[in-house]
């Protein structure tokens, strides 16, 4: 299946289901039969509006139905991101959707933080970072497309680091990464044709 079809299919089911959420009628018949929608996957789901971030919910491992892990991450991006208020359906017009495909974590084996800023490789790689910390477990993930905004590693590092809940300067000798890559669908920008 060619890459534009299957965007289009991951984007219709990731609208369907917060229009569904929003009490709004549609034919969910068109995604029924297709078969690689059945495999496991791990799907981030991200809403923009006015080029603003609206919510971004996901997965980073695969443990359900590609199908369901797009129409559950939809859904939660919508009205379960703690950092916004649920969606309302005056806002669903204008909402911008994304899907992120991603493949499995790779452990990144560093010795240092100075390691693992010369092993992430900029632009291709999302990250993830965790640790214990007093009894507590520290857990954050930045997408590949978050690039875009921290191009410097160290910049992106110390970001990442205090979505986990840590001080820009640790790093502790317990500190876990793993790095994965996304096929990233987009529904077209606002004003484009």
């Amino acid at each position: 299946m060619a890459e534009h079809d299957k965007a289009a299919i991951l984007l219709l089911l990731a609208r369907q289901a917060i229009a569904l959420q929003l009490g709004m009628g549609v034919d969910e018949r068109q995604c029924m039969d297709i078969d690689w929608l059945n495999e496991d996957a791990a799907t981030f789901v991200t809403l923009t509006q006015h080029q603003a971030l609206r919510g971004c919910i996901g997965s980073l491992e695969a443990y359900r139905p590609l199908r369901v892990d797009v129409q559950a991450n939809a859904v939660a991006a919508a009205f379960h991101d703690p950092r916004f208020s649920p969606l309302t359906i005056d806002e669903y017009a204008g909402l911008r959707l994304e899907v992120s495909l991603l493949t499995a974590l790779q452990g990144l084996d560093v010795v240092d933080e100075n390691d693992a800023l010369e092993k992430i490789r900029p632009g291709l790689d999302g990250v993830v970072l965790q640790c214990m910390v007093h009894g507590s477990m520290h857990k954050a993930t930045f997408l590949p497309q978050v690039w875009d905004q921290l191009s410097d590693p160290v910049q992106f590092m110390n970001h990442l680091k205090v979505k986990a809940g840590l001080k820009v300067d640790d790093w502790h000798s317990d500190m876990c990464l793993f790095v994965y890559q996304v096929h990233q669908y987009c529904e077209p920008a606002e004003g484009a044709l």
